[in-house]
Parts: C-alpha cells; sequence; structure tokens
C-alpha cells in the first residue's frame, strides 16, 4: 500500500439530484466535499417520462471543472441509480432521452417476459433479482417493435453511458448489470440462455467491467472545458449507487457477511435498500416469493436486499405541499411528530399507488381510509405514519432476509441521508431490536471515492476499506428503547402489499 494521498472525483448521481464530490484518500485520511450539485428533474413528453441525460452529462462536467480548479485529480468514477438506460445507434449516438424507470408503460409487461423464459421462478433462479415492474428486462419488452430499439445497437446503463461520454470508451459495470434481469448471478456474466429466449441481441450489451477496471481516459473535449489533464483516468466504480454506499458501511465488528453472522445495512434515501452483505446468492424458492433480490457488490459479493420505497413517500409529500405554497421545515416537523400518538396509521411504502410522482399525501390519505385507520391531518402526523412505516418495514425486511440466508444479525449499519433524520434511526433500532450505527452520510460518494483509491492501491481489501470509513466518519449510535411489544403489535397490523411475482 503507498503511503501518499490521492484526490479522486466522483460524480454521484441520484434519483432527485445529482453531485461531484471531491475525495482526498491516504493512511488514516478520508475527506470529501462537495463541488458542484444539480438538479435531477425527469422531463414529461407526449411518449412518457423522461430523464435529461444531457443536462446531467453538463452538470457532471460542470462539477469536474470546477473539482479541477481545487488541484490535481488522479481519477474520476461514475455512479447512478439501476435499470435505466440509453440506446446508441451504430454511430454511437443516444438515440432519444432515457426513460424514467417510474414511467407506466412496463405496466403488465412482465407476464408476457415469463412466459417466453419459462415463468417467474426460471427467471430468479438466473437472475436473482426481486419482481420490480422496471427492471431493464421488462423495459426492453415494453419498446419491442419500437424504431428506437430496432436501430439500437449498443445498451448502456446510465453510468456506462456518462463514462462513455466521458472516455468514448463502451463497457457494463457488473453490479449496474446485475440489476437489468439479463445478467447470470451465479455466473457473472450476461446470461446467454434469457437473451436468446427473449430474442435481444447478445451484441446489444457491451463486455461487463468489474468495479476497480480501468474505462479509459478523459475525451480531448472534456479536458479542454475542465480544465482536466489530458490522460486523467476514468476508473469503473460500483457504479449501481447502492453498491457504492454498502463499500462505504463501516462494518468492523464481524465484517458484514462474515459466516458466524451478519451485520445488516439499509441504504436509506429515495429508496430504502434493507439487507445483507453476502458471499453467494440466495436463489430459493422461499426467497423468490419474500421478493429478495441478489445484487452483485464489489469482490464477488451479493447484496441480498429488497427494495423498500423509502423516503420517496416524504419526498413527494413535501413537494406537493410546496408547490401549494407552504413552506416545510424538516426539524421543526421532526420535534412535532416525535409528539404525535405512536402507531395511528401505518402505510405499506411498497404499495403499488405510492409508486409514480403525485399527490403523496392524499394517496396516503387515501390508503389510510382504504385499510380503516385514521387520516394523519397535518405534515406531522403524516410524517410520523412515513417514519414508523418505514421503520416496520426495515424490520420486516431485515428478519426476512436473516431467516432466508440462515444469518444472525447483530447491528445494523443504516446509511445514506435517512442517517441524518434521528427519528428514522432511533425508531429502525425501536422496531428492530437491534443497536443501529448511522452514517456516513454521503456513503455513496464515499464508496465510489474509494473504490478508485483502491485501483490506484491507496487503501487494501474491503475489510480495511472498512476501517477506514470507521475511524474517520462521524457516525451516530442508537440502542433500542421503550417497548418493544409495541412494535411487535404494529408489525402485527402492517398490511404488506400482494407480490405480483
Amino acid at each position: 500500500m503507498s503511503g501518499r494521498t490521492g484526490t479522486f472525483a466522483a460524480a454521484d448521481l441520484g434519483a432527485t439530484s445529482g453531485r461531484v464530490m471531491v475525495g482526498r484518500v491516504g493512511p488514516g485520511v478520508l475527506e470529501l466535499t462537495e463541488a458542484h450539485r444539480f438538479p435531477n428533474v425527469p422531463v414529461r413528453l407526449p411518449d412518457g417520462l423522461r430523464w435529461d441525460a444531457l443536462g446531467l452529462f453538463q452538470g457532471i462536467l460542470d462539477g469536474l471543472r470546477t473539482a479541477a480548479r481545487s488541484g490535481p485529480v488522479d481519477s474520476v468514477g461514475v455512479d447512478t441509480w439501476a435499470v435505466d438506460h440509453g440506446l446508441l445507434d451504430a454511430d454511437g449516438a443516444l438515440l432519444g432521452a432515457p426513460f424514467h424507470y417510474r414511467d407506466a408503460r412496463t405496466d403488465g409487461v412482465a407476464e408476457g417476459v415469463w412466459e417466453r423464459v419459462g415463468g417467474a421462478a426460471e427467471l430468479y433462479r438466473t437472475t436473482g433479482l426481486q419482481h420490480l415492474p422496471f427492471h431493464t428486462v421488462f423495459q426492453l419488452a415494453a419498446a419491442a417493435g419500437s424504431a428506437q430499439l430496432a436501430s439500437a445497437r449498443t445498451l448502456l446503463l446510465m453510468p456506462d453511458l456518462f463514462t462513455y461520454w466521458l472516455t468514448g470508451s463502451v463497457g457494463a459495470e457488473e453490479t449496474n448489470a446485475s440489476t437489468t434481469g439479463l445478467f447470470d448471478v451465479g455466473t457473472g456474466a450476461w446470461s446467454a440462455e434469457l437473451l436468446g429466449r427473449l430474442g435481444i441481441d447478445p451484441g446489444l450489451l457491451p463486455a461487463l467491467r468489474a468495479p476497480g477496471d480501468p474505462a479509459g481516459t478523459l475525451l480531448p473535449y472534456v479536458t479542454e472545458y475542465t480544465g482536466l489533464p489530458a490522460g486523467t483516468p476514468v476508473t469503473a466504480v460500483a457504479s449501481h449507487d447502492t453498491a457504492s454506499a454498502v463499500v462505504a458501511v463501516p462494518a468492523t465488528e464481524s465484517g458484514a457477511g462474515a459466516e458466524a453472522g451478519a451485520v445488516a445495512f439499509v441504504s436509506c434515501g429515495t429508496w430504502s435498500l434493507a439487507g445483507l452483505e453476502l458471499p453467494g446468492p440466495v436463489l430459493t424458492e422461499e426467497a423468490r416469493a419474500a421478493n429478495f433480490t441478489n445484487e452483485r457488490g464489489v469482490d464477488g459479493t451479493v447484496r441480498f436486499l429488497r427494495n423498500v420505497m423509502g423516503l420517496w413517500l416524504w419526498e413527494e409529500c413535501r413537494r406537493t405541499w410546496e408547490g401549494r405554497g407552504h413552506v416545510v421545515e424538516l426539524p421543526v416537523l421532526l420535534e412535532r411528530a416525535a409528539r404525535e400518538r405512536p402507531f395511528r396509521s401505518l402505510v405499506d411504502p411498497d404499495a403499488p399507488e405510492f409508486l409514480a410522482p403525485g399527490d403523496m399525501p392524499e394517496r396516503i390519505a387515501a390508503y389510510c381510509r382504504r385499510t380503516g385507520q385514521p387520516v394523519p391531518r397535518s405534515p406531522a402526523a403524516v410524517l410520523r405514519c412515513v417514519l414508523e412505516s418505514l421503520a416496520v418495514a426495515h424490520r420486516r425486511t431485515l428478519r426476512e432476509a436473516a431467516e432466508l440466508s440462515g444469518r444472525e444479525l447483530r447491528g445494523l449499519h443504516l446509511v445514506g441521508g435517512g442517517a441524518r433524520n434521528p427519528l428514522l434511526c432511533q425508531w429502525t433500532a425501536d422496531a428492530s431490536g437491534l443497536p443501529v450505527t448511522a452514517g456516513p452520510v454521503e456513503a455513496t460518494a464515499l464508496g465510489n471515492v474509494l473504490v478508485q483509491a483502491r485501483a490506484a492501491g491507496l487503501v487494501g481489501d474491503l475489510a480495511s476499506v472498512r476501517r477506514l470509513v470507521a475511524g474517520t466518519q462521524p457516525l451516530r449510535h442508537y440502542e433500542p428503547q421503550g417497548d418493544g411489544s409495541a412494535w411487535d403489535r404494529a408489525a402485527a397490523r402492517f398490511e404488506p402489499s400482494p407480490r405480483n411475482c
């Protein structure tokens, strides 16, 4: 391991915003500063909901230009959300703005895909993915027969698309590839059998890259605009943002996924990704029926988890209220929510009516009316409903993950933006009965930076990466408090949404 300190730029794009962060990594050093932040606002077009990919890429370029002003950068890495993609023509040009995973065009598509591949169980045995209607395989099925897909010669997932525009180099990073429904989680390769059954040209999918692999160097137009030197490398990181976040889980007690037990994680933001890091997939029928997913992580690990809708519910509530001219101050509402009556109303965050953008306060009210619960009337009551519901969902998901994988839960690491929310952290500890370590908040960007630093030889294995996170980042600890039986009763009345698989 080198004794020097390196500087790395992380382009980290989430569902509502993007940013370029600059990280310094060295012996006992892990520092992160924000170079540039920009909004990620989808665009509603006549044919559906799309991402503004060009605007997002301009935000990356502007961020790299700001990063260059602060000094040399050893490499650049890109992570984003999963499943969405751009299609390129034979000249490498983008064929239209990429669709947003919340677009409704994939509704009802899954049944046709299952029929062609031999059923939902057969698809699960290969891909290990929970059923979500927007996986890439269903998006491609929805696009069948379109002029756009007929003209496509290359499919690039969102981080690979931005990497291509930075470098001119085509590839598919495996942590994101594993979310497509076209990847064999057992072999770690594209599934030729699935592609054949679905009539998808294997040439559409680029060669796979592992986190830490070189992804090319910055193109001349990028270096001219940003001021970064010619030859600046771009490194393939764990490009699925959750995979990057899990890299930065500060699990030092037994190692996440160690044989004696497993440290659970919740990567909490727009989505709550709750589960365990394991050495291999869990492909049982029980895991499929429980709708658990097996996604690729760093060093061949598997993230055995389930997607929970997460703080999206609250973000949409706030957006709705602010659109009506109401100021929403979260710190004040957290204090008021703590004084609201416990467990008055609970919702299933994964109910299908909560997936699309829209009037979330009314959808929550309608859910409560349908299930015979009091309707939360004030923003503080709505916030309490959302946070308690998420805590119960975290509990349910983690306990199922432990049972399905045969692992023991010893503690929980809650990373991402949700780590800033003390009520969510405490209630997750109370509901799960597990001690919660909250932080780092910027886990995704840190994971991006750390994979780059490891590729540069500045840090060692995954355990040493996590020790560095634990020793340098601010963390908060929450012990279970109060009456655990109250959470048992709340969980017992919780109404899960049906699993459509």
